[in-house]
């Protein structure tokens, strides 16, 4: 019997941009108190890091341009994301 796993991520909440470029950029807002998994999504190749005051590094982890990702989080962090090559934009959308 062959069957097809669901991964429901939960209901979609609040999204925060931010611009990233040779400097890191950061979200401004912490994520919400009942936060625990965020959806992540880079307009450029970058490298990302999650924290309670993240500055992101180029020995971060890398995320590949305008692939979503999925993070736990712990509430009260922010995401925060510099280029691999060339500036973006950072979304983060809180998941509930």
């Amino acid at each position: 019997m062959s069957g097809t796993q669901c991964w429901a991520p939960g209901r979609l909440s609040t999204t925060q941009n931010v611009a990233y470029t040779a400097s890191a950029g950061t979200i401004s807002n912490a994520v919400g108190a009942q936060t625990y998994k965020v959806r992540v999504v880079a307009t450029t190749a970058a490298f990302i890091t999650i924290g309670n005051s993240p500055t992101a590094t180029t020995s971060d982890t890398y995320m590949p341009a305008g692939i979503p990702e999925y993070f736990t989080i712990t509430p009260g962090q922010k995401v925060s994301a510099i280029r691999a090559s060339a500036d973006g934009t950072l979304y983060v959308t809180e998941i509930g």
